[in-house]
C-alpha cells in the first residue's frame, strides 16, 4: 500500500523554496481494548456528566475553561482561540543550520518523512545532499494545525526527515532530579563496569533485534480466545536478586558474560568443508606454480 501524505508545506531558506509532502514516520503498535458491559458484552458509550446539576450534558452545551486557581475557571471560546492561531501558512522557514550532535534528543517529539512535492525534486535533492555533506541539520518554525511548532529537518536515509520539537520551557530541568551525587564510586568498580559495557557493546543500533514481546503475548492470548481455547495467562518468570554488594554484582555479571561467549561461538555454524578432491587440487596449485617458476 503506497504511503499517504498527511500534509504539505514549503521549505524556505534564502531565496530557495522547496515544495514538500509530510508522511507519518512511526505509529504506536500497542494493543488497545474497548470497554464492554460485563453483563451483556455491549460496548459502552462515554457521557459527559455534570455532578452539580446531576445530568448528562450534550456536547453542544460544553465550553472550554482554564483553571487559574483551585476550582476557578475562566471561559475561552473556540472563536477566541481561532483568532490566536498562527497564520495559515505552509512555509517551513529555516532559521539556522546547526550540528546534529548539538541537539539533545530530549527535545524530539514526533517524526515525519519529507518527500518532494511536484516540481521540487531537484531542489529537495540538492538540499538533502548539501546538508549531508556539511553535516548540518536545520531548525525552523512551522504552523501545524494552527499551532506554531519548532521543527528540525535532518538528512537521513537518502532523504529528509522532519522532527517536531518541544520548546525550551516545555522541557523540565534535570536539576530538579536527585542524581546520586553523594555516592562514592571506587576505581575497581568503575573498571569492572567499563569491562561489562565493553562486553555488551555493538558497532551500531539494530532496531530489528528488539521486539515488543508483551504485545506479542497479548495478541496470542486474544487469538486463542477467539478460537475458543481455555487460556491461563502466565508472564515470563524473571528472577530478581537483591543487590547487596555492587562490586560482587559487577563481577558476577562479567563472569556470566565471559562464560556465555564460548557457548555462542560453539553455536555458530562451522565453515563448510571443501570436498577432499577439491581440497587436494587447491593444495597442489601453489606447488605447481613454484615448479613452473623454477623452469
Amino acid at each position: 500500500m503506497p504511503a499517504h501524505a498527511t500534509g504539505s508545506g514549503t521549505i524556505s531558506f534564502g531565496l530557495v523554496s522547496i515544495p514538500v509532502k509530510l508522511y507519518t514516520a512511526a505509529a504506536s503498535q500497542s494493543v488497545s481494548f474497548n470497554l464492554l458491559h460485563a453483563k451483556c458484552g455491549t460496548r459502552i458509550k462515554l457521557q459527559n456528566f455534570c455532578p452539580v446539576d446531576n445530568e448528562v450534558v450534550d456536547r453542544a452545551a460544553l465550553v472550554r475553561g482554564y483553571e487559574f486557581a483551585k476550582d476557578q475557571y475562566v471561559r475561552v471560546s473556540d472563536e477566541e482561540l481561532k483568532g490566536l492561531e498562527g497564520e495559515a501558512s505552509k512555509v517551513i522557514d529555516i532559521a539556522e543550520f546547526v550540528p546534529l550532535a548539538s541537539v539533545d534528543p530530549i527535545y524530539f517529539e514526533k517524526t515525519y518523512y519529507l518527500g518532494p512535492d511536484k516540481g521540487g525534486e531537484k531542489a529537495y535533492r540538492l538540499l538533502a545532499d548539501a546538508m549531508g555533506t556539511h553535516g548540518r541539520v536545520a531548525l525552523a518554525k512551522f504552523v501545524m494545525r494552527g499551532k506554531e511548532s519548532l521543527v528540525l529537518i535532518r538528512p537521513a536515509q537518502g532523504g529528509l526527515m522532519l522532527h517536531t520539537m518541544y520548546f525550551a520551557d516545555e522541557v523540565r530541568s534535570f536539576g530538579e532530579i536527585e542524581k546520586g551525587e553523594s555516592a562514592k564510586i571506587r576505581e575497581g568498580e568503575l573498571q569492572l563496569a567499563l569491562q561489562l559495557i565493553d562486553g555488551l557493546s555493538g558497532d551500531a543500533f539494530s532496531p530489528e533485534k528488539y521486539r515488543d514481546e508483551y504485545r506479542e503475548r497479548v495478541l496470542e492470548l486474544v487469538n486463542q480466545k477467539v478460537e475458543g481455547k481455555e487460556v491461563t495467562a502466565v508472564g515470563p518468570e524473571v528472577k530478581r536478586a537483591q543487590v547487596i554488594d555492587l562490586m560482587e554484582a559487577l563481577k558476577q555479571s562479567l563472569a556470566k558474560r565471559v562464560a556465555a561467549q564460548p557457548a555462542a561461538a560453539e553455536a555458530r555454524p562451522a565453515p563448510a568443508k571443501k570436498p577432499l578432491a577439491k581440497a587436494r587440487r587447491a593444495e597442489a596449485q601453489p606447488a605447481k606454480k613454484a615448479q613452473a617458476g623454477k623452469k
